[in-house]
């Protein structure tokens, strides 16, 4: 039987996800010179970064 992702930890994950996706977005927006593509990237990035926060304060507080 499968235990159940805890909430922190998916965040945790889909924020590592968005990461990395947003790193390649803003690679593939500097090699095409795409601004547009490299900002999109950029957010995305960030986005990841604050949901993996998110992820650990969960952690941290048992949600």
């Amino acid at each position: 039987m499968k235990k159940p992702v805890k909430s922190s930890t998916k965040n945790q994950t889909e924020g590592a996800v968005h990461q990395v996706s947003g790193t390649i977005k803003e690679a593939a927006g500097n090699l095409s010179d795409n601004p547009k593509l490299k900002a999109k990237g950029i957010v995305e990035k960030m986005a990841g970064k604050l949901q993996e926060k998110i992820g650990q304060v969960g952690k941290v507080l048992g949600k």
